[in-house]
């Protein structure tokens, strides 16, 4: 299969320079539906859908290949390569945000600039780190998603979401995670709750804005402060929203911050 029609990749937008979305566990590039549309009078917008997720290729998925996260980042260079981008913006959530530090520490010229939405390069708590969850409470989720992805599903996604007064929110989310299929969801699952990147971050020379939620049970802001710290070339900015999904529950100021990291990097050097 083309590796385009493999990722489910669609191309919008009138500007000369890309910007790349890519979602998060358990989600597909219909979850970038209240942020994408603004970037399209200005820019090419790609979206694509993971391998497993959405409508992508699920025979494609190989479990052995797929053991890690550099698996994704490979994927993501070869639809850059085969669309012929350089000097591309990238916007990656949660798990994707780290898929994109790997892919753009391996071909740093096909990348401009880094957006990462909600992003953890280690969701377990190590020493002097603070990654939001202790192994054990790692392996209970993961544990319960073997017995029972469903019900899993529909416990996680409130978790997740946040914003517990705006249910329909959550809603979306859990038809997500139920429409994914189950036996890719939990081999993901693993690869992306048990995944280290922190040894990846200096390697990391493009600049990047790190976008935080005030109140994340999955990426607290501790983690986006360590980004900020181990990125030098990065800005940290705090989103008044809870949950995980800012470009969900607070598309406008996801749009308004993603534009001025853009439009500061556009400005002429004085």
């Amino acid at each position: 299969m083309h590796v385009l029609e493999r990722n489910n990749v669609t191309v919008t937008g009138l500007g000369g320079q890309a910007i790349v979305f890519v979602h998060g566990f358990g989600c597909n590039q219909r979850m970038w539906r209240l942020v994408a549309p603004a970037f399209e009078a200005d820019y090419r917008v790609v979206l694509l859908d993971l391998v497993g997720a959405g409508n992508s290729d699920l025979t494609a998925y190989d479990p052995t290949r797929y053991s890690t996260l550099q698996a994704h980042a490979e994927d993501i260079l070869e639809v850059m390569q085969t669309l012929e981008l350089h000097e591309a913006v990238f916007v990656g959530h949660s798990v994707s945000a780290m898929i994109g530090v790997l892919a753009a520490v391996q071909e740093p010229a096909r990348f401009s600039r880094l957006v990462l939405v909600a992003p953890s390069p280690r969701f377990i708590n190590d020493k002097n780190y603070t990654g939001g969850f202790e192994p054990a409470d790692i392996e209970e989720l993961l544990d319960a998603m073997d017995s029972n992805y469903l019900g899993w599903s529909g416990a996680i996604t409130p978790v997740i979401m946040g914003n517990p007064d705006r249910p329909e929110l959550t809603q979306e989310l859990s038809s997500s995670f139920c429409s994914t299929d189950p036996t890719i969801a939990r081999h993901f699952a693993r690869v992306t709750f048990l995944a280290d990147n922190r040894a990846d971050l200096p390697q990391l020379h493009t600049p990047a804005l790190i976008l935080q939620c005030a109140q994340d049970m999955l990426a607290p802001l501790a983690v986006g402060r360590y980004l900020h710290q181990q990125l030098p070339d990065s800005q940290l900015v705090v989103l008044d929203t809870s949950g995980h999904c800012p470009h969900l529950s607070a598309p406008e100021a996801t749009i308004a911050a993603i534009r001025q990291f853009l439009e500061v990097a556009r400005m002429p050097v004085v």
